[in-house]
This record gives C-alpha cells, sequence and structure tokens, in this order.
C-alpha cells in the first residue's frame, strides 16, 4: 500500500453543518412566513445551475423567493443564509492534526454556490489548514460527476490509493471507491477518526 498524500474532504456534513439545506429552507420559511413548497419547487429547478456557477445568489434568489414583493429584504434573507453554516469543530481538528502529523494535502472536495461557498471559507478560516478547493461552483461540476475525482487526483498529483476522501454521503464514496480512492463515509467524528488512523499507519 503506498503512503498517503492527500486527504479529500467535504465540507457540508463533516467540517460544517450543511450550507442550505432542506431544514435550512422549511425554517427559512417559518422565520420570513412564505409558501415553503412554492419556494421549493423554483429552488429545485435553479440550484444546480448556482451550485455550478452559471448564476449569482442574487439570481438565484430573485427568481426563487423575490420574484414578488417581500415584508423582508434581500439582504436579511442573505444574512440568515450565511448563519446557518456552523462548525464542526472536532472534526476541523482532526484534519488539523492528521495534515501536520502526516505532512498531508488537505482539498476540500464539494458542491456549492460560489457566495455561500466563499463565506464559509473566510467564516471559518479554512485557508488555514486547506491546500486548495475543488468546489462545484469554482469548476462548474457538480459531484457525482466523475470528472470532479479525476481533477482531485491530477491536481494533487497522487494516485487514488495515495488518497483518502471523506464525505458523509455514501454514493460519493461509492463513486471514490469506484476510481480507487480510499473512502470512509462519515458519520461520527470518533469512527472516522478510528478510520483515518487505520489507514494512515500504513
Amino acid at each position: 500500500m503506498n503512503k498517503i498524500k492527500a486527504i479529500f474532504c467535504d465540507v457540508g456534513g463533516v467540517l460544517l453543518t450543511n450550507g442550505w439545506d432542506h431544514s435550512s429552507r422549511i425554517k427559512a420559511s417559518e422565520m420570513f412566513n412564505f409558501d415553503a413548497k412554492e419556494f421549493e419547487g423554483r429552488h429545485q429547478l435553479l440550484f444546480g445551475d448556482y451550485e455550478t456557477g452559471k448564476i449569482s445568489l442574487e439570481y438565484y434568489l430573485g427568481h426563487s423567493l423575490f420574484f414578488q414583493p417581500r415584508s423582508f429584504s434581500y439582504q436579511a434573507f442573505v444574512d440568515f443564509m450565511y448563519e446557518q453554516s456552523q462548525a464542526h469543530y472536532e472534526m476541523i481538528d482532526l484534519i488539523r492534526k492528521v495534515k501536520k502529523e502526516h505532512s498531508l494535502k488537505i482539498v476540500i472536495f464539494s458542491n456549492e454556490g460560489r457566495e455561500l461557498m466563499l463565506n464559509r471559507i473566510k467564516k471559518f478560516a479554512l485557508t488555514e489548514f486547506v491546500d486548495f478547493f475543488i468546489v462545484s461552483c469554482f469548476v462548474g461540476l457538480r459531484k457525482p460527476d466523475r470528472t470532479l475525482y479525476q481533477m482531485a487526483l491530477d491536481f494533487s498529483q497522487a494516485a487514488g490509493d495515495e488518497c483518502i476522501y471523506i464525505d458523509d454521503r455514501a454514493l460519493f464514496v461509492e463513486i471514490a471507491n469506484d476510481l480507487g480512492i480510499r473512502s470512509i463515509c462519515h458519520h461520527d467524528v470518533a469512527t472516522t477518526s478510528q478510520q483515518l488512523a487505520e489507514l494512515l499507519s500504513h
């Protein structure tokens, strides 16, 4: 087995909470008092383009929510969206620790819209320990597109068995495994820490 050179790590559900998931959208509809079903239908049609960088956050919200007058401002809603991001500090500390101990490259490998991702990077100082970011909004592709996985390997200049991929979604982990990338399906810090230690000990 080759020595591990890089960790590819998802953000939402691993290092941080999800940025703008279904529960956050329901919470928003209750707080701001708008039709959740109507918003969700429009969200589903637009969000893929937002995550791949084809449209801006302003465009996404303009057509999913602010296509009619609202009792709240655009900025108030965006601030609410940003507030949904919270850190899983134990996981962040774990990744920082293994990076330092094993001299690893850390690659963020995530589906996210530009404004949300940039806010998360700054808010949680991700550039302090992440070497580079392969994010859907930056490269125009979303997981589970296999091209993204190959891109991560190419950018890190590592073979599949020299990398570890961590994600909380089983499908994305399965695709990484198909490409020969050693993978962990994240459920909790303790289990992921144990699996990382086993993979890094070889």
